[in-house]
């Protein structure tokens, strides 16, 4: 009805505002005040804007700070933004100890005065490793750099708190505990003291200060609007907020609780259940290590995950070499979801229903 009876008037009715409200909602799960979070663009288009800002802002400084945890596409985008920079720049990526768990002893030796920019992903993709935030936060700020938090696999499930940890900037997708669906825009933070001092990369429409007067000389926004580039894809924006509405009435802290009892029951199961069956836990199992997925790895991983989606209903994904990954929304996750899903991944190893599979791989897993 928007579109089809109210046309162009809904951009005044809601629509051209819907970033800013929509964000300042987001922020309110993560910690942050208002005026400091938005939604835009791609986690990636997002990560690109924000990392290059940082060190453009950084005079004298050449190195990012990474792990080998992170997600790749992140990785990809660093590596663009030194290839644009020159020579002089450069993407140190901090090896994991064992593949599952944060190098953070490694990484407070990484970080050097030549550091402009450290940026990881507060719960790793693979393994669910969170973090401290607040810690290493901190220990880029000793050393005089900024710090990027990738929040795709946190915002919805863990506790964050972006301003208590004093975090310069965070990005990260809608589409996972926040509830949006595939194609929704990222959110972005810039902390408020910070928005006058960065300068967005990719300058647009949408963060013009006056985007009707068409000029042609850019003014930028002021505040967060600045990092804005162009028009949001309305649709699924919008379709965003009735998730975060339902996330702030059921409670971050309430969420957080439940996850922590439900991965632990994965856990359990996967011990007694799982384990004797050739499965690997890997995953931290420290609650407080930990996001809201559960990394299982069998030597058979690709094949079992296929015939749990086409055979039992399940649908984890699969990430190579080895992990079925596990997610638990706590807003909508039941227990006796996680024991069903136990269960019938026990079925399909004791019954060999995997072997019905090829070890070729999709495009999608």
């Amino acid at each position: 009805q928007q579109w089809g009876d109210r046309l162009i008037r809904s951009w005044n009715e809601g629509w051209i505002d819907a970033p800013a409200r929509i964000g300042d909602k987001i922020g309110r799960l993560l910690g942050a005040r208002a005026g400091e979070v938005t939604i835009a663009d791609s986690t990636t288009v997002n990560l690109y804007k924000l990392a290059l800002a940082a060190l453009c802002a950084q005079s004298g400084r050449h190195k990012i700070i990474t792990d080998d945890l992170n997600f790749p596409s992140d990785l990809y985008a660093l590596q663009g933004i030194c290839q644009l920079l020159g020579p002089d720049y450069a993407v140190d990526v901090v090896p994991s100890p064992d593949g599952i768990h944060g190098p953070v002893e490694a990484l407070a030796q990484a970080i050097d005065e030549d550091t402009a920019l450290v940026t990881l992903s507060h719960t790793v993709f693979k393994s669910a490793y969170t973090y401290d935030m607040a810690a290493i936060t901190e220990l880029a700020h000793c050393k005089g750099a900024l710090i990027l938090w990738d929040l795709s696999h946190a915002a919805g499930s863990v506790v964050v708190d972006l301003q208590r940890a004093h975090t310069d900037l965070a990005i990260g997708c809608t589409y996972k505990y926040l509830n949006g669906g595939p194609g929704a825009p990222a959110l972005l933070y810039v902390r408020h003291d910070l928005q006058p001092l960065l300068a967005n990369p990719i300058q647009g429409w949408m963060g013009q200060a006056n985007m009707f007067d068409f000029g042609l000389r850019y003014e930028r926004s002021d505040g967060l609007a600045h990092f804005l580039t162009g028009t949001p894809p309305v649709l699924s924006t919008l379709a965003i907020e009735p998730g975060i509405d339902l996330l702030l009435d059921a409670g971050i802290k309430r969420l957080r609780t439940k996850s922590e009892r439900q991965t632990a029951y994965l856990i359990d199961l996967w011990e007694s259940e799982l384990a004797p069956l050739g499965f690997t836990l890997n995953t931290p199992r420290e609650v407080e290590l930990r996001g809201s997925h559960v990394a299982l790895g069998h030597e058979d991983a690709w094949r079992i995950d296929q015939a749990l989606i086409n055979d039992m209903h399940v649908l984890p994904d699969f990430r190579k070499p080895d992990n079925i990954r596990i997610g638990i929304t706590p807003l909508y996750t039941s227990f006796e979801d996680i024991y069903e899903a136990v269960m019938r991944t026990k079925r399909v190893v004791e019954e060999q229903l995997y072997l019905h599979y090829s070890q070729e791989n999709v495009k999608v897993t």
